[in-house]
């Protein structure tokens, strides 16, 4: 997934991107609102992870529940994209406040890593509208709770960023996905991107799951067959 982390703590959010990353999402981290407002503006993203406390703009100081002015006006122009609040905040108050601005969950700081990945899938899949967590397409399950994928009942091991390709072609069975949107998967802000990477992750997962599972559009990119299609 790709995920906004809105987070003006250096230490905090940097050793959080760190974990995300090791978890196979790509973040990308903003210290301030005019610049997470930038970055959903001009980019698409799975989920936002948002602090509270939080300065206007570079240089200056945090105001309390700063954050929920950037929820506020996600909802306003009905950009649905999940927002889980991570803040110190912890009264009862607070919380009606952040969920009635339009939050999806809202976690109490000091958390665990677990508890915030299990909150993300979450989200995700009340907005996709699916009750269970795994995906499954084509005789292949992928479990993003367990990281687990197998192919007609036998499991396959993927690394982090084959995963991270998969997965986001079995969301969208049937759409096609560019290189670009694939790697937007993989990579955040400052990351290098190695120019054939998604092919390269293409070709290992056609390799694991067989030549014709993952279906290539010259020119456009690649898709999953939508059940009982043909040609």
């Amino acid at each position: 997934m790709r995920l906004l982390l809105v987070e003006d703590d250096r230490m905090i959010g940097d050793s959080l991107r760190q974990a995300l990353r090791l978890e196979g999402h790509a973040v990308d981290w903003v210290y301030d609102l005019a610049a997470g407002r930038a970055a959903l503006a001009t980019e698409r993203f799975d989920t936002v992870l948002l602090d509270l406390g939080l300065p206007e703009a570079a240089g200056q100081p945090a105001r309390a529940a700063a954050g929920l002015t950037l929820v506020r006006e996600l909802r306003a122009r009905g950009d649905p994209t999940p927002v889980i609040v991570l803040t110190a905040r912890d009264a009862v108050g607070d919380r009606v406040a952040g969920l009635d601005a339009g939050a999806d969950d809202y976690l109490v700081k000091p958390f665990d890593l677990d508890e915030l990945l299990a909150r993300i899938r979450a989200v995700t899949r009340r907005l996709t509208g699916r009750a269970d967590t795994a995906l499954v397409h084509a005789g292949v399950r992928l479990d993003p709770a367990t990281r687990e994928v197998s192919r007609d009942g036998e499991p396959l091991l993927l690394s982090a960023r084959e995963f991270a390709v998969l997965e986001a072609l079995m969301q969208r069975p049937g759409a096609v996905l560019s290189r670009a949107q694939l790697e937007d998967r993989l990579y955040g802000w400052g990351d290098a991107v190695e120019s054939n990477a998604v092919p390269v992750y293409i070709h290992q997962l056609r390799k694991k799951l067989g030549a014709e599972f993952i279906q290539s559009m010259r020119g456009v990119g690649y898709f999953l067959r939508k059940p009982g299609a043909s040609g």
